[in-house]
Parts: structure tokens; C-alpha cells; sequence
């Protein structure tokens, strides 16, 4: 349940604290006090999305906080699913900074609205007049009979199968729409990976074949320009090793005479080993040379071809036209391969539809089984509500799969005798609606482990016993649950368990709303003035008085 609500820096709320009751809470105030802001603030933690006219000081962040007792509800496997930390006392946040930059957190974790909201919508759930409109819808009653056959397994099933299914699907579709063009384009293709296949290409090849027709096209210059260099180092009349051996030698002697030129000894003999060495690879190379007319003429066949194809396919290099022949090569294996693929997908999506098609029917034979019960549990209460004449009659077709079942559900009504049932959208008035709605969300309430719910203006358009009736609904059902109810009747305020009085405060330069717990005399002038007006009578007082005490709330 709801253990503590914090709402600071939203609409007309500067800083609101709540901390509910545990069964049913009583929320009243005038018109334009602020009880629609304070639902406004909550569905916000439901995912609801918001922008930054919603701050009451724009230059500061809104933050609405909630935190939620959780202790015997069974939850974890969602937090285990959105790998969130799982506590007792579960703690929802939604900042919004004055940029209009959003941020959710569940338990400190960040979250996106997506996660919020399922998360959250095992926490609270929010009856508002919107709710009423949805009604009307067959998607909105599907849900309701969901709820009722408590469907959540084999919907989680169905809507996983009918997405594989749809996948699979899409991936055959695609598969066969392309398959046109990819045959046409066969011929094309292959004719294209088969010259490439035969080039033969190599990744380095090109670099390679370059620096060897520039060593045979200058091997006459190159020969003559290695023996000259050899020549100069090691030529017998007179070359640089030579000389560097006659130096050598004077350095030998005067390191016999004086030991400190040891070191430029050895740095010349170094030297002279080098010189020997290079000279020797100088001539080692020079001998390699050849004159090969024969392999540049090939050496520049195979780099033409290579540049004719670099420039037929606007290829840069040799890893771009090896990058396309693989490329091709997967599309022409793809068309050889085209019609094992095709029956593989076909198979693969037959397979899918089928069991997607078994769950949808095992979906849809447990919604069957509760359409005459949710009937005669909300004919029975609706009699208790001050209507014994409606009826209510659940219909039922099979269609084409959707994310949603097979099934689409109408909920047909009438409230009067001798009328016959229709569209909701077509025969409810606004109370024949709030009653209609009352008694569903009191049988669904029996079905779902949901630790808060509230109710906005859900007696909007009844009064007197029926209203007394509709407060002891709510009374019974915060047994199992916590209520939070916005109303406007003294019958339901007066069964509260804990009674809020929301107001405007004027004391300030701008206006805000605020909210505070009303003790047991305070109750009895609010619930005087719903039944007497600003200035209640003694016996509004007295009235206000009696059926608080009957209600034996303190």
C-alpha cells in the first residue's frame, strides 16, 4: 500500500506530505482546490508523461515520490525481470528539472517509463472519469474480463507466441518479396562473382606487384647503382674499407703506446666489420637484379586487370573488391539456395502460427468460462445499487489474431426493464455509469493482489441510499485493499477511515494547495457543510454527526 506520498513543486503544490491510511481514505475539498492536481502528481508515478508547465517555481525540479509497502504481495519476479533491487518497501520517484528533462527511479535505480509503468501497475491503479469513457471500448472490456479469468499467464503465453509468430512471419514475407528481384538479378550477379572469383585476387597483392614493376622496369639503373656503391666501398685499388683498415692499423699502434685511445680503436674496427658487412649485402643484391622483360610484361598484365576492376566496381583498393566478391557470392548462394530457403521459412512461420494459434484458444476458452459469471456477479450488485432492472449481457467473437487474443468482447446493457441490451456508449447515463463502473471495479478488486487503489469521482451522478451503498462497497473492499477516494457525497466521506480536506492557501503571494488530516470534529463540519452547504444548519451538524458515529469512525 501507499505508506507516504511526497509531491513537491507540481502545478498549484508547492510541497504536499501525505501519509495514508491503511483502509479507506476520504479526499474532499471545493471545486479548483487541488484534488485533480494531486491525481495529476500521482499518475506521474504511474508513467504518465509530463513537461516543465507542470513546475509551480519553473526555475526548480518537480519531484513526486511514493513509497509502497509491499510486505505479502507476490512481485518480485518483475523486479527479478527489470533487474531491480527488490525491498518491502518499494520507493517510486519522477523528477522533472526545469530544461523539461524527465527521470525515473525505482528504488534509486534509474528506470525508463516503460519499466515505471509496469512496475507501478502492480502498486496503484486509478479510476478516473477517463476510465468511464474507456468503457465504452472493446479493448477496455477485454481487459475486464481478463482480470476477471485472471489471464495473466496465458496472455504473457499468447502475446509472446503471436510475436514469434509474427517475426517469422515478416521474415518469409520479406524473404519472398525479395526473391522476385534476387532472380532477376542472378544472372548479373554471378557473372560478376565469377570474375572476380577468377582474378584470384590476394589482400597484399597489389602493394607487392607495385614495388616489383618499379625493381624490374629500373633493374638496368639499379644494377649499375649497387656495383657503383659497392665500388666505392670495397673496390681492391682503392675504396672506404680500404682506408678504414689503414686507419684501423694507426689506431692499433697508438693504443700500444697509450691505452685511452682503446676506445676509438674499437669504435673504428666496429666500423670496419660494418662496412665489410654492407658491402657484402650491397653485392649479395646486386647480383639478385635480373633484367626480366618476360615477368614485368606479367607483373603489369595482373596489375591492369586489377586496376580494371578497381575501376568497373569504384573500388579503392584490393579489400574493397575481395569485400564485394564475398558479397556477391552470398547473394548468389542465396538464389542457388533460394528454394530451401523459402520452405524453411515457410515452415518455421507454420510452425509459429500454429502454436500461437493453440494458445490463443486455450486464452480464449478461459475467457468464455467466466462471460456468465462476471454477468451475474455484476447483475447482483447492480440490484444492490438501485438497479433492478439492468442488465447486463457479455458477447463474444472469434477473429483474426491480435496482439490481444482471438476474442473480441462487447458488453451490452440496459438499465431499464423491457429495453433491450446495447453498446454502453449508446444507453448509460452518467450514474447508470458510475454504478456500472463501481461494480466492476468491486469485482475485479476480489481478483487482483493490488495494494492501492483510488477512486476519482466514481459516484459521480448518484445520491442518497445508493450512495450509502456505493461508501460500504468501499469500505468493503479496503479489507483487502487501501482506497484513496475523491468525492463529493457525505454518504461515502463519512465511511472513510482517515479523511484528507484538500485546500487553497491565499496566505502567500501566489497561491498553493495544500492538504491536512481532519480530526473527528473537524469531519463532522466538513461532511456538515457537504449536506448543508458553507453554513450548515444544526441539524446538517447533527446529521453530519450521526452517521459518523453510526459509521464508528473516529
Amino acid at each position: 500500500m501507499l505508506s507516504h506520498l511526497l509531491i513537491k513543486n507540481y502545478a498549484l503544490i508547492e510541497q504536499l506530505e501525505m501519509v495514508p491510511d491503511g483502509a479507506l481514505n476520504i479526499i474532499t475539498g471545493e471545486t479548483g482546490a487541488g484534488k485533480s492536481i494531486m491525481l495529476g502528481a500521482i499518475g506521474l508515478l504511474l508513467g504518465h508523461r509530463a513537461d516543465t508547465r507542470v513546475l509551480y517555481d519553473p526555475s526548480q525540479k518537480c519531484v513526486i515520490e511514493g513509497s509502497f509497502n509491499v510486505t505479502g504481495y507476490v512481485i518480485e519476479t518483475i523486479f527479478e525481470e527489470e533487474e531491480l533491487d527488490y525491498a518491502e518497501l518499494c520507493i517510486v520517484r519522477r523528477e522533472i528539472s526545469p530544461s523539461g528533462k524527465s527521470r525515473a527511479f525505482v528504488n534509486d535505480t534509474p528506470v525508463n517509463l516503460e519499466t515505471l509503468r509496469r512496475v507501478t501497475s502492480q502498486l496503484m491503479d486509478i479510476h478516473s472519469q477517463h476510465d468511464s469513457v474507456m468503457l465504452g471500448s472493446n479493448e477496455y472490456q477485454l481487459q475486464i474480463v481478463d482480470t476477471y479469468a485472471q489471464d495473466d499467464d496465458r496472455l504473457r503465453t499468447y502475446r509472446a507466441d503471436y510475436q514469434t509468430y509474427r517475426d517469422r512471419q515478416m521474415t518469409y514475407d520479406h524473404l519472398q518479396n525479395e526473391a522476385g528481384a534476387m532472380r532477376r538479378e542472378f544472372d548479373y550477379n554471378n557473372f560478376l562473382y565469377q570474375e572476380l572469383l577468377k582474378a584470384n585476387l590476394q589482400a597484399d597483392e597489389q602493394e607487392l606487384l607495385e614495388q616489383e614493376l618499379n625493381v624490374l622496369e629500373n633493374a638496368g639503373e639499379i644494377k649499375e647503382r649497387l656495383l657503383m656503391a659497392f665500388e666505392y666501398l670495397d673496390n681492391p685499388e682503392q675504396s672506404v674499407v680500404s682506408q678504414l683498415k689503414s686507419a684501423v692499423g694507426c689506431l692499433n699502434q697508438v693504443t700500444k703506446v697509450a691505452e685511452q685511445y682503446k676506445a676509438l680503436q674499437e669504435r673504428a674496427q666496429s666500423a670496419l666489420i660494418e662496412l665489410r658487412d654492407l658491402a657484402d649485402e650491397i653485392s649479395t643484391e646486386q647480383e639478385s637484379v635480373d633484367i626480366d622483360d618476360s615477368r614485368a610484361e606479367v607483373v603489369r598484365e595482373r596489375l591492369s586487370l586489377i586496376y580494371q576492376l578497381q575501376t568497373k566496381h569504384q573500388a579503392s583498393n584490393i579489400a574493397a573488391l575481395i569485400a564485394l566478391r564475398d558479397e556477391l557470392g552470398q547473394k548468389v548462394s542465396q538464389v542457388l539456395n533460394l528454394d530451401d530457403e523459402l520452405a524453411k521459412a515457410k515452415a518455421k512461420a507454420e510452425a509459429a502460427q500454429k502454436k500461437m494459434l493453440t494458445s490463443a484458444e486455450a486464452l480464449s476458452k478461459a475467457r468464455m468460462a467466466v462471460l456468465k459469471p462476471i454477468e451475474k456477479e455484476i447483475k447482483g450488485l447492480l440490484d444492490d445499487l438501485g438497479m433492478p432492472n439492468a442488465s447486463l449481457q457479455i458477447s463474444a467473437e472469434k477473429g483474426r489474431p491480435t496482439p490481444s487474443g482471438i476474442d473480441t468482447v462487447s458488453f451490452l446493457f440496459s438499465a431499464n426493464k423491457g429495453v433491450k441490451p446495447q453498446q454502453l456508449k449508446n444507453v448509460a447515463s452518467g450514474g447508470e455509469f458510475s454504478r456500472l463502473m463501481m461494480a466492476i471495479k468491486y469485482i475485479l478488486a476480489s481478483k487482483r493482489s493490488l495494494p492501492t487503489i483510488i477512486f476519482d469521482e466514481i459516484d459521480t451522478g448518484v445520491s442518497g441510499e445508493i450512495a450509502i451503498k456505493m461508501g460500504h462497497m468501499m469500505r468493503d473492499m479496503a479489507h483487502t485493499h487501501q482506497l484513496i477516494a475523491i468525492t463529493h457525497l457525505p454518504q461515502i466521506a463519512a465511511q472513510g477511515t482517515a479523511h484528507y480536506f484538500v485546500y487553497k492557501d491565499h496566505s502567500a503571494a501566489k497561491t498553493v494547495s495544500r492538504v491536512r488530516r481532519l480530526s473527528f470534529e473537524e469531519r463532522v463540519q466538513e461532511i456538515a457543510q457537504m449536506i448543508g452547504g458553507k453554513t450548515p444548519s444544526p441539524s446538517a451538524v447533527s446529521s453530519a454527526r450521526e452517521i459518523l458515529e453510526q459509521n464508528a469512525v473516529a
